[in-house]
């Protein structure tokens, strides 16, 4: 394998690329890889993979799709988040007794 004509056609790949970070559909591989499952990522990896034969870019469609579903889902997560927060307030022994309009016993 020539590495020099390897690395090049990387960077040409790259150059291709339209955006800072692209969606890429998985190959399926010999090392455990599944075929089908979509991420995103930097456009340098994902020249190398679509390079390696381990990626290709899917439809604008597909990629479109894929980045509203992980939109919708950290919006759900950040939604959660919000409403496990529980406000909290320290006050002191007296400050609760002269709230619940108790004596102090002394």
């Amino acid at each position: 394998m020539d590495l020099r004509a390897y690395f090049q056609k990387i960077r040409e790949t790259e150059a291709g690329l339209p955006e800072r970070d692209v969606v890429v559909v998985s190959h399926e591989t010999g090392d455990g890889g599944k075929a089908g499952i979509y991420t995103e990522v930097p456009k340098a990896v994902a020249a190398k993979m679509i390079v390696d034969g381990s990626a290709e870019l899917p439809p604008a469609e597909d990629s479109a799709s894929f980045r509203q579903v992980q939109a919708a889902a950290k919006e759900q997560v950040e939604a959660n988040m919000a409403a496990m927060r529980v406000p909290l307030s320290l006050i002191s022994t007296v400050e609760l007794h002269r709230l619940r309009g108790e004596r102090e016993q002394g």
